[in-house]
């Protein structure tokens, strides 16, 4: 019995949905249901029952699912304590190197115990299941998240900017008040490309989205781009690195706010914990 099938078995449990668990483990469809099937041979149970319309747990695949969430926290003890001895960190981020990240790196290194960090690219959802299963010992993430079998902390904040085309009367302002830009030209990325900072957008402005939401982040960098109508927001951290001679970022005033959070495995160690939150805030001791 390998891990990567009881992790299998664990998505497909927790999504009660093939296609969706196959989405969070970036594999197609068939393989996850090879491995589950071959789980039930090896286990000699039947652990889903499926239909055409559903997915639902069997009372072994009940009992089964706590027992392998159980195993799968032990071998991210057993990981995180060989980690600690090889000083390798796996850190699960976003497709954007940013000041903080930069900064935090050379914190780890350069720390009484110091780390070899290994940047991981991953979306949100991929980050957060690979800390649960022992393949990352931490990831980023902005927008409050409560992922099962995971430690979340509250790191630093990060205001949002306004991204506008050039031509946008706002693109020349040292600061703009959100409410004064039209909502009907607002434009969000897909909410399933980054849930949690999605939902902290949303929850965070105080002017509602009217249109719906238009594909992944660059699409929407590029339509924002070509009509002075149209505006978007991002994280601070994350505008500075959406560079580009056709849109501008304009700072809020009053300023509005979203979370940044280290997000570990409950296996991981307080001082571990702490060294990391250390690292990534904004006032680091030393």
């Amino acid at each position: 019995m390998e891990l990567k099938t009881l992790r299998y078995f664990v998505t497909v449990a927790e999504e009660l949905h093939f296609g969706r668990a196959a989405e969070r483990l970036h594999i197609v469809q068939p393989a996850v249901s090879q491995q589950i099937t071959r789980l039930e041979r090896e286990l000699g149970v039947r652990l889903l029952d499926r239909t055409s319309r559903r997915v639902a747990l069997t009372p072994a695949g009940l009992r089964v699912l706590d027992a392998a969430r159980e195993t799968l926290a032990a071998a991210a003890r057993v990981r995180v304590v060989a980690g600690e001895r090889a000083a390798a960190l796996r850190i699960g981020v976003e497709s954007c190197v940013t000041d903080r990240l930069d900064r935090a790196l050379t914190r780890l290194r350069d720390g009484p115990r110091p780390a070899d960090p290994v940047l991981i690219d991953l979306p949100e959802a991929a980050r957060l299941d690979a800390v649960r299963d022992g393949e990352l010992d931490l990831a980023l993430v902005r927008g409050t998240t409560t992922p099962a079998g995971t430690a979340v902390v509250h790191t630093w904040p990060d205001p949002l900017h306004a991204i506008v085309a050039r031509e946008h009367p706002a693109a020349g302002r040292a600061a703009v008040d959100v409410r004064d830009l039209d909502p009907d030209g607002l434009r969000l990325p897909d909410r399933r490309h980054d849930p949690s900072l999605f939902d902290a957008i949303v929850a965070a402005l105080p002017v509602t989205p009217v249109r719906p939401p238009a594909g992944d982040p660059v699409h929407v960098l590029f339509e924002v781009a070509g009509d002075p109508r149209l505006w978007t927001v991002l994280p601070a951290e994350r505008a500075a690195g959406a560079r580009s001679a056709r849109i501008r970022q304009v700072p809020m005033d009053p300023p509005v706010t979203i979370a940044g959070y280290v997000v570990t495995s409950h296996a991981t160690p307080p001082s571990c914990m702490s060294a990391f939150v250390a690292a990534f805030a904004d006032c680091h001791p030393g």
